[in-house]
């Protein structure tokens, strides 16, 4: 078993070229992971290396470049299995993103299984990924959804988990992480539970997979989902993991090339998983990117990782605290905390809106995200028009932590 140790954040900072840069004059600060994380050399130059070198089409080629291509994509998905603890490399469908993960399961899982009357629970803190697909299929086959709401503290209310699940839904679809509160969810207990009523579970792990270990299998999660942008890989890739039994009974999400073994005139007949759900020639490069990127979090070791962002959080929330007028959001415990804290801005009981705060930061170089996070409804719940996010990597610091309370205050001191 790994020991946890500090990681050497000067020597980790060195591999993240963007870093470097300045922005309005200032030394950049970034802290916005939570939308995008930035990439590592490491990953900038393997992506590099494919289209310099290899780069060719995968799976159908027998020339030299398409056997290393395709021998590279299928090392990253057993990569990506392992970092996951997936059983099989199987069970690891390559998407644009966690969105179009979500989106494959509520089409060719929930079309098939979903029925009129049936229930879909979903939480007031999910990101519109993981409402926005259930509600299409709620409307199309005429089933409902409700919703396990959270209490003051951005926590799930147990209650809410037992009753609405006793209710025998067909799905569960719960983020592990909120990409507002930074909530962690109780996803082991709220599978046990949904499983002794015959429920299937989706949890959405865009913010957890990236932070801390993540182990489907101990999880037992029946479908799970996640981006590599947001864990130091490139965009418009990610993975959808799922229960090979259930992959196997899911019609395909696309149909075309390479997800096909035969086509006639009338009929044809699909691949095995995982190719089944891979329509068309892929985003190549993104696989083997990302398993660039999962080599260098396994490097830093992922408990590793989760202990530095319980430090920054905890220094922050400290620091934070002291900011007159500042409204903090979310769990005020670290250990059920990620890297996220969400706050708001108040003179004399005024709300000084987000997009203020985040434009005077950035001319102090500091990056945040201001707005509704793609979390409309629990920000209605809160009566809120927007806030302020401000999120945190393997490559943020407490010095960065010590600039940004200091900006506030000026931001602060301007305002009143």
């Amino acid at each position: 078993m790994s020991q946890i140790k500090s990681l050497n954040i000067s020597k980790i900072r060195e591999d993240f070229p963007i870093l470097k840069r300045k922005v309005n004059g200032k030394p950049l600060i970034y802290l916005d992971s939570a939308a995008s994380s930035q990439k590592p050399f490491q990953v900038i130059k393997t992506i590099d290396d494919f289209y310099s070198t290899y780069n060719a089409n995968i799976h159908r080629a027998i020339h030299t470049l398409g056997e290393e291509a395709t021998a590279a994509y299928e090392a990253a998905r057993k990569k990506v299995a392992k970092f996951i603890n997936a059983k099989l490399s199987q069970e690891i469908i390559f998407t644009r993103g966690t969105t179009e993960s979500i989106n494959l399961v509520a089409s060719a899982w929930g079309r098939h299984n979903v029925k009129e009357g049936d229930l879909i629970v979903l939480t007031e803190m999910e990101h519109h990924s993981n409402i926005v697909p259930w509600q299409i299929l709620a409307k199309e086959k005429k089933a409902r959804i409700e919703y396990i709401r959270f209490d003051e503290n951005g926590v799930l209310i147990k209650e809410d988990i037992r009753k609405l699940i006793d209710k025998n839904p067909k799905i569960v679809a719960v983020s592990h992480v909120s990409n507002v509160f930074g909530t962690i969810n109780p996803i082991k207990e709220i599978v046990n539970f949904a499983h002794r009523n015959g429920t299937l579970v989706l949890v959405d792990g865009a913010q957890s997979v990236p932070h801390m270990p993540v182990d489907v299998q101990d999880l037992d999660a029946d479908f799970y989902v996640f981006s590599g942008h947001k864990m130091l890989g490139p965009t418009g890739i990610g993975v959808l993991y799922g229960k090979k039994e259930l992959l196997e009974k899911m019609e395909p999400y696309q149909s075309g090339g390479e997800m096909i073994s035969e086509v006639h005139l009338q009929e044809s007949k699909y691949k095995d998983i995982p190719y089944k759900f891979e329509a068309g020639t892929p985003n190549i490069s993104g696989p083997i990117g990302l398993a660039a990127a999962v080599d260098y979090l396994e490097s830093l070791g992922m408990k590793n990782v989760r202990e530095h962002e319980k430090e920054l959080v905890r220094y922050a929330l400290e620091k934070l605290s002291k900011v007159e007028g500042l409204k903090i959001y979310g769990p005020k415990d670290p250990e059920i905390r990620g890297g996220v804290i969400t706050f708001n801005f108040y003179n004399n009981g005024s709300l000084i809106h987000p997009h203020d705060v985040s434009q005077v930061l950035d001319s102090e170089g500091i990056a945040i995200r201001s707005g509704h996070h793609c979390a409309m409804p629990l920000h209605e719940k809160l009566n809120l028009p927007a806030t302020c996010r401000a999120s945190f990597y393997v490559y943020n610091t407490k010095e960065e932590i010590d600039q940004f309370v200091s900006a506030l205050e000026k931001i602060r001191r301007f305002f009143s």
